[in-house]
């Protein structure tokens, strides 16, 4: 994805803009190289969902407040899925199961603790009023081993996003009972979201948006923000990003700045009912 925008803005500022993978720490790095650059506007980066985690799994110090916020341009809200052969039809009878068995009867997979859909299921579970530790998490780096045991039957549930399934439900080995956002993603119009399936009003999952160091002129951002507009609303990115599923989202300037409050408070809360919050 930041590819695909880097190639768009390349287009509209008319200057080479060049991606530079900075790994290590669960992306603590990353984001801290674009946190502590200069803020004229020559860098920026692509701040992800596990920005919200960092302070409060004291892994870091850094939090949303150390950027200027640019635009937010994705989300791709978590989502329930269960083996083909299981039981389990609807969302609700998963959740229910839960909500009667003892803690460890059941178990998911698919992502590391602490990982954005680790957080959505469990803040799913925690919103209507069941412990979230009563699903034993099976860590995995990533969905895809997660749903290759979710196919051979050592686990129950994965809460990935559409996307990462899509290639197990179209073979038939997985079922997605239902969506963790608002709205019905637009690729896969079938699978409720957790309030038509649940009555939940909780949406989480992973995002993604552009950001800039503090103290970024407000010339420089507005100029910024403009170009990432024109990308976004540019055929190239959003029949790319249509066409490999991922969910389009537009939210600049101040709003992507209250959306990524609300979201570093609801990680706090959440991470704080699994018990792997770390400060207060």
């Amino acid at each position: 994805m930041a590819r695909l925008i880097a190639g768009g803005l390349e287009q509209e500022l008319g200057t080479p803009v060049n991606v530079v993978n900075r790994v290590g720490a669960g992306g603590v790095i990353a984001h801290a190289e674009i946190a502590k650059a200069a803020p004229d506007g020559y860098t920026i980066g692509l701040a992800t969902t596990e920005l919200s985690t960092y302070y409060w799994g004291a892994t870091g110090d850094i939090t949303w407040k150390n950027f200027t916020p640019i635009a937010l341009v994705n989300f791709d809200p978590s989502a329930i899925h269960v083996n083909a052969t299981s039981q389990w039809k609807a969302a609700k009878e998963v959740v229910e199961a839960i909500r009667a068995g003892q803690p460890g009867t059941y178990k998911m997979s698919g992502v590391p603790i602490g990982g954005a859909a680790h957080l959505a299921f469990g803040g799913l579970l925690h919103s209507i009023g069941i412990d979230p530790n009563k699903v034993t998490l099976v860590p995995t780096q990533g969905a895809a081993p997660g749903f290759q045991q979710l196919a051979a039957g050592g686990v129950h549930i994965v809460a990935s996003s559409l996307p990462e399934g899509a290639s197990m439900v179209e073979a038939g080995k997985v079922r997605a009972l239902a969506t963790i956002g608002n709205e019905r993603t637009a690729a896969f119009p079938n699978v409720p979201t957790a309030n038509e399936a649940l009555g939940a009003n909780y949406s989480a999952g992973a995002w993604r948006g552009i950001v800039a160091p503090p103290k970024l002129p407000a010339d420089v951002r507005e100029r910024l923000t403009s170009s990432l507009k024109k990308v976004y609303e540019s055929e190239n990115f959003t029949k790319t990003m249509k066409g490999r599923g991922f969910g389009l989202v537009w939210a600049a300037g101040d709003d992507f700045a209250a959306y990524l409050d609300k979201d570093f408070t609801q990680t706090g809360d959440v991470m704080k009912a699994i018990g792997i919050r770390q400060r207060d």
